[in-house]
């Protein structure tokens, strides 16, 4: 029964790793370097984003459509990446996106400013290609950088 267990575990890591090193290429070679190519092998065709971006459409047609629109807002536009854990096929990802503000996002004219926001966000990869999509992106930190917004708090 203790081999079945260490075999499962095994398979299961490899899995996970598989998986780590997927999404991890998206993140380096499709959002940060803009390889469109890629993103194609990568993104199953049936794709489904369940936390899509506001305007947006749950598919792989909207997250190409995403992260053109990043690319153009912010043609430098790259991640670092703080750490991974995969859960059999799920991939969690932690991570802050860089960029400097050279095109229009969200209606707003470029501004030249830096920006970086943290995101968290899960893939799912199956038969190594990326099926499903949740994250959580701190936009609310994205617009209040390039002036968008207020400050939450008044200085005292």
């Amino acid at each position: 029964m203790n081999d079945t267990n260490d075999m499962n575990r095994k398979q299961d890591d490899a899995i996970g790793a598989a998986a780590k090193a997927i999404v991890r290429r998206n993140t380096e070679e499709v959002q940060g370097g803009g390889n469109f190519e890629l993103f194609d092998q990568l993104f199953a065709d049936d794709f489904v984003d369940h936390t899509p971006q506001p305007g947006g459409t749950p598919d792989k047609a909207g997250a190409r459509t995403l992260y053109a629109a990043l690319r153009h807002a912010f043609p430098d536009f790259h991640a670092v990446i703080h750490w991974q854990s995969a859960d059999g096929d799920r991939v969690t990802t932690y991570k802050t996106y860089h960029g400097t503000h050279q095109g229009i996002l969200f209606g707003l004219a470029p501004t030249g400013r830096k920006i970086q926001f943290d995101t968290v966000d899960v893939m799912r990869v199956t038969d190594g290609r990326i099926t499903e999509h949740w994250g959580v992106a701190h936009l609310y930190s994205l617009l209040h950088q390039l002036g968008a917004l207020p400050a939450m708090f008044p200085a005292a």
